[in-house]
């Protein structure tokens, strides 16, 4: 595949024609040649953007609602591309890639139904005879960065939101996914998107800072949002705080799930699953710490071990759930955290095969504080089991991250539940459900390490909007002097 820089709806190469190659991770071979965008590239992308924000941010909602809604059917007709591009780059099955078309298509329509919602309110004032009001309107030129773990759904709600309240917007894309992401450009040229409303910049993986900055520092950009790493989100965020621009940041994570003593044990092994090894376990979600009371410790284990041996692991092109890691550096990784945990003295209930970037689904038991993997986002198959006497000591252990995206409680008890979920430093917790849930509608970000602001709703239109106070005399003002 071969992946250019879209600029005012052109396809453009990068000044001079520098390209770079992803590489498939399971056969190694190359997957997409991409442009590798100049800083002068990532000005012009900002340059376009900021010409088409007037008309852009005059168009009425209704006009806009159209586009969105077209850019969702072209974006679902356009799945067997996405597929195609998401297993090649990423290596993640093709049920997942499904999967982020169906989210990021609800995404578009839920931005749709946003685009008649950005309002405002009159407010009572003291002063007689004045009208005041709060209105919110458009920012400006969008910065969205998304990463490559969920590439169609971080992708498009890096851009989706903004776009529906009148912003234009630049897409930064991974340098691990740089087709996938071009895609989502495609989609939104052919669903009748004006020129220079969206924008999207691939760039070679030692030019991303450079990229990054040049966009960050470009006057048109008012807002930035960013998925991925917490390192990368602080230096985003400082960079952006030397401009005093606003930055959405979700993080890393390290989701704990709680079962407590009177837990359906086979619901919350069926979650745990879920959570723990959809995507391989790269999922900022995904179920890392599983802390469970000690009396159905024993039964929770045995059950889920089994579960978890039965998990084919292989080319995301066969028949299997678990496909590969994005690269060879995190089986590395892994496997140093793995050998960390055993050394001091967990147990290692299940070790899944390593082939290539290929791992099996892996389980580490009696996890305690001084291992690595206990604090570390492993962003792996591998999930830790950590054995409590009681909720308040599940609480201690589940707060104790520098982490606080999802988490999960299991309990048959939904007061005691609800108590818990109401202590844990979390930005999402779900009773009787899996760490992995996203829903295009609801607030998602998190707290702490996991970043701060929302994507999502009313929340979104919050963060891609600046809220103005204006008023009106209606009668003659009185001053003192």
């Amino acid at each position: 595949m071969n992946a250019s820089l879209l600029i005012d709806n052109q396809d453009v190469d990068a000044a001079g024609g520098a390209t770079f190659e992803r590489r498939d991770p399971v056969t190694r071979e190359v997957a997409t040649r991409a442009a590798a965008a100049t800083m002068a590239d990532a000005r012009a992308a900002a340059n376009a953007a900021h010409a088409a924000f007037p008309a852009w941010a005059a168009l009425g909602p209704t006009e806009r609602r159209a586009k969105l809604l077209r850019a969702a059917d072209v974006l679902q007709l356009r799945a067997p591309d996405f597929t195609e591009a998401v297993v090649s780059e990423t290596g993640s099955t093709a049920p997942w890639a499904g999967f982020n078309v169906m989210l990021a298509a609800n995404m578009l329509r839920e931005a749709a139904a946003l685009t008649t919602r950005v309002s405002g309110q009159v407010i009572p004032s003291d002063r007689p005879g004045c009208l005041a009001m709060s209105i919110r309107q458009p920012a400006g030129v969008v910065l969205g960065i998304a990463p490559w773990n969920a590439p169609v759904i971080l992708g498009v709600r890096a851009i989706a939101t903004p776009l529906a309240c009148g912003n234009t917007v630049v897409l930064k894309a991974s340098e691990m996914c740089p087709a996938t992401h071009r895609l989502i450009g495609d989609v939104m040229r052919d669903a009748g998107f004006p020129a220079g409303v969206v924008n999207v910049i691939s760039n070679a993986p030692q030019d991303a800072a450079d990229i990054v900055g040049a966009l960050i520092a470009h006057p048109a950009v008012r807002r930035i949002n960013f998925t991925g790493s917490t390192h990368v989100g602080r230096l985003i965020a400082a960079a952006a705080a030397r401009h005093l621009k606003p930055v959405l940041l979700e993080l890393g994570g390290k989701a704990p799930l709680l079962v407590l003593d009177d837990a359906d044990v086979n619901e919350a092994v069926n979650a745990a699953i879920f959570g723990a090894f959809m995507n391989q376990g790269q999922i900022c979600m995904s179920t890392e710490r599983i802390i469970v009371h000690a009396a159905v410790a024993d039964a929770f284990v045995s059950k889920f071990v089994a579960r978890s041996r039965a998990l084919p692991a292989g080319d995301p092109r066969g028949q299997v759930v678990l496909g590969s890691l994005i690269g060879l550096d995190v089986v590395s990784r892994l496997g140093q955290l793995l050998t960390d945990a055993t050394a001091r003295g967990a147990t290692l209930a299940l070790r899944g095969e390593v082939d290539g970037t290929i791992m099996g689904a892996t389980v580490l038991d009696r996890v305690t504080r001084d291992m690595r993997i206990y604090s570390e986002e492993s962003f792996g198959p591998i999930v830790c089991v950590i054995r409590v006497k009681d909720d308040a000591e599940a609480l201690s252990v589940a707060n104790d991250s520098e982490y606080g995206l999802s988490s999960a409680i299991f309990s048959r008890d939904i007061p005691r539940a609800l108590n818990i979920a109401r202590k844990i430093e979390a930005g999402m917790c779900h009773i009787n459900g899996p760490t992995v849930h996203d829903e295009a509608q609801m607030p998602f970000g998190g707290m702490k390490a996991s970043g701060y602001g929302r994507f999502g709703g009313d929340a979104g239109i919050a963060e891609f909007t600046d809220l103005r106070w204006i008023t009106v005399a209606t009668e003659p003002v009185h001053y003192p002097f």
